[in-house]
């Protein structure tokens, strides 16, 4: 649930670095689709960057990749497709234990580290990475979904980087109302927002989970090639009409290394000359990504 000081400055406006919000920042009525894949603790915790976040561990010992497409409808800055690549993850000094990482979230900081945030339009980019510290950048994505499917398709210049395709879960829809952590990189910094969802959903679980993963030789996608992820989907979860609301604050921490960096990652300098256009780059066009299934 929402901390109830949201309600406090609902009907309220913001004003952010140029870009406007009526609060809460929120998105209504917003058809998505999430899936996870198991794959290699090590090599998946090896993506992680810093000594304060590390790969959730599952029961069987193996991390978890996460896919969550969000075509959003209606929001504070106009329509968008959101398209998150995520490995499950714990906060603190050392990895949390399995099964506890859990069932004890605040006290082990669960959530996930976003690897990846392509989006549609310029005006997304600049406040989700200029406010909260999303690693945004604008590219080619579609959502299309189905009776039976849906799927999305992610290119940038030119080239394919990831699709997924999804069997719509068959279970009967249920209620969910749930709060998550988004952690990311900028500035150098570890930055955490928190979204509160409260929606319809269905859901299908190991074997009756149906979804096919293609990822691309592009830089910002290539290395999950190398994490040995298994094909067949852990789960698969679907929303028809997705309801959300972000918290009204962020946290952010420095973050460490064992020997000085060499290199500064993405900082204020990648949204300093951003505009606020809602258009979009055209739909992604290639077809020929068989070759890319994992």
């Amino acid at each position: 649930m929402p901390p109830k000081r949201i309600k406090n400055y609902t009907g309220r406006h913001a004003l952010v670095d140029g870009v406007p919000y009526q609060m809460p920042v929120s998105a209504r009525n917003s058809p998505a689709f999430l899936a996870g894949f198991t794959c290699d603790w090590e090599k998946a915790n090896a993506l992680l960057p810093g000594n304060e976040i590390h790969a959730l561990k599952l029961p069987n010992g193996r991390a978890i990749l996460i896919i969550t497409v969000i075509n959003y409808v209606n929001t504070s800055i106009g329509k968008y497709i959101e398209y998150s690549i995520a490995i499950g993850c714990t906060k603190g000094r050392r990895p949390a234990p399995r099964l506890l990482n859990a069932l004890f979230l605040k006290s082990f900081g669960t959530g996930q580290y976003i690897l990846d945030l392509p989006v549609s339009s310029e005006i997304s980019v600049k406040g989700g990475k200029g406010i909260w510290g999303m690693p945004k950048h604008q590219a080619n994505l579609d959502f299309i979904d189905t009776d039976e499917m849906v799927s999305s398709q992610y290119e940038k210049d030119g080239k394919f980087a990831f699709r997924i395709e999804m069997q719509k879960p068959s279970f009967p829809s249920f209620r969910v109302r749930i709060g998550a952590t988004n952690y990311c990189r900028y500035r150098n910094m570890l930055m955490a927002s928190y979204i509160y969802f409260d929606t319809k959903a269905t859901v299908n679980l190991f074997g009756k989970a149906k979804a096919n993963l293609f990822i691309g030789d592009h830089p910002t996608v290539s290395m999950l090639r190398g994490i040995d992820i298994n094909p067949d989907p852990m789960f698969t979860l679907y929303m028809p009409a997705a309801n959300g609301i972000l918290d009204d604050h962020m946290q952010c921490w420095f973050m460490t290394y064992d020997e000085p960096p060499e290199a500064m990652p993405e900082g204020i300098e990648s949204v300093a000359n951003l505009g606020n256009s809602e258009d979009w780059l055209p739909p992604p066009s290639i077809r020929d990504y068989e070759k890319y299934r994992i």
